[in-house]
């Protein structure tokens, strides 16, 4: 077994979240060392709209130039088309984004991968050290960590102050530091697809919404180019699965609850057409005696919420700030981490299975309970509080909001 020189921190997982820690720390004059799986980073469909609260979590980390000087797109307007109101009604209660809030830029569009191989370029500009094709890895939880790793076919040993588990949702990490996942039921299915040539719609127009059968998801990323997202009941498991899954998948933007939707539906698939399961997953605490956990690793937001990103920007600037103002990083001082996130995370899981309740359920009756409710938020939007903590972020509004009497309030009220 070689050694390595040992590293201030190693990072498990080169994705966004890792990458984005290694930079702020990086800069800040330590010594961070990546270990990633993967060679190459792949559409996994997912994680490429970041919300308003999230983008200035990257103004925070001085990584928002970086996203924007190399194509990240800005949305500028919200319409909530859906099959309970009028294309013309639904139009003249589009949001501008520009303005939903005075202290918020509008939500950032940027396809994952290329964000993945932004912040492992500017990882590296700033110092870090990133190794690609690790396998093997065996992690020892203590005060000092120890985490063994095969790299080029040679064993490695490392000793780091601090090992963080940036390894996604079936992390390594977590499982070797013996940090529970907790799991919520799955509520319905997720199909997402990047598609090109979809000239004709606006590149700065998102929609969110309702058909029959379908909750869909529009975000462009240009004039060219959206990620489109699909929900619909979990029963339905092989809706988009095996020949012709593409064609069935972009057929289903036949909406005519939505003004130029065929724009979509005539649009070329440009990556993978996936489907999965959606759920919320969260630790009780993602420490362990040398081990920090962040982004999806330490559990994540069922995706219909569309805060993927957003989560991850914020542990890594909060994780970031108590590293940077400690000398020891031992367990106590990510406590506030720690209690901050599981709040959150609360937070958003309300929000997320509200909203699913709401969007992604289908027939008459969750048709006329769309209806009751859109009523609601028009006359008193502060009805609309969950909803809005997708962009705004889940600290602003106070706790009673995210309660099951607000919900029954909302639902059945």
């Amino acid at each position: 077994m070689s050694s390595a020189d040992d590293a201030e921190v190693l990072i498990v997982g080169g994705g966004v979240a890792g990458s984005a820690l290694a930079i702020t720390l990086a800069r800040a004059g330590h010594q961070v060392t990546i270990i990633e799986k993967s060679l190459k980073h792949i559409d996994r469909v997912r994680g490429e709209w970041i919300a308003p609260w999230g983008v200035a979590e990257t103004e925070r980390l001085g990584l928002y130039e970086l996203l924007v000087g190399s194509g990240g797109h800005h949305l500028d307007r919200h319409i909530p088309y859906s099959e309970e109101v009028a294309p013309e009604v639904a139009a003249a209660e589009a949001i501008d984004l520009r303005a939903f809030s005075p202290s918020l830029k509008p939500p950032l569009c940027l396809r994952h991968p290329v964000m993945c191989d932004l912040l492992n370029e500017e990882a590296l500009r700033a110092g870090a050290l990133l190794l690609r094709g690790v396998t093997d890895v065996k992690l020892q939880v203590g005060v000092r960590p120890e985490v063994h790793y095969r790299h080029l076919g040679a064993l490695h040993s490392l000793r780091p102050r601090i090992v963080v588990g940036a390894d996604g949702r079936n992390s390594i990490v977590r499982n070797q530091a013996g940090i529970g996942l907790h799991r919520d039921p799955t509520h319905h299915l997720m199909t997402g697809m990047l598609v090109d040539n979809i000239e004709g719609w606006p590149e700065g127009l998102e929609t969110i919404g309702t058909e029959k059968d379908v909750h869909f998801l529009v975000f462009p990323q240009s004039a060219s180019r959206a990620r489109l997202y699909i929900c619909y009941g979990s029963e339905q498991k092989d809706r988009f699965a095996g020949d012709g899954a593409q064609k069935r998948f972009l057929d289903a933007f036949r909406l005519a609850s939505v003004p130029g939707s065929d724009h979509l539906a005539n649009g070329v698939a440009a990556g993978p057409c996936n489907s999965y399961g959606n759920e919320d997953t969260w630790t009780d605490t993602p420490l362990a005696p040398g081990v920090i956990l962040i982004g999806d690793c330490a559990g994540h937001n069922d995706p219909i919420l569309g805060q993927g990103l957003s989560i991850a920007y914020r542990d890594v600037r909060i994780v970031r700030d108590l590293m940077l103002d400690n000398q020891q990083w031992t367990p106590a001082i990510f406590e506030p981490y720690a209690k901050e996130r599981r709040e959150r995370l609360r937070r958003l899981r309300f929000a997320a299975s509200l909203l699913a309740v709401i969007s992604a359920e289908f027939g008459p009756e969750a048709r006329a309970r769309r209806l009751r409710i859109r009523e609601k938020w028009r006359h008193d939007p502060t009805t609309a509080s969950a909803q809005i903590t997708a962009f705004i972020g889940p600290e602003v509004f106070p706790p009673e909001v995210f309660t099951e009497q607000y919900a029954n309030s909302l639902l059945y009220g």
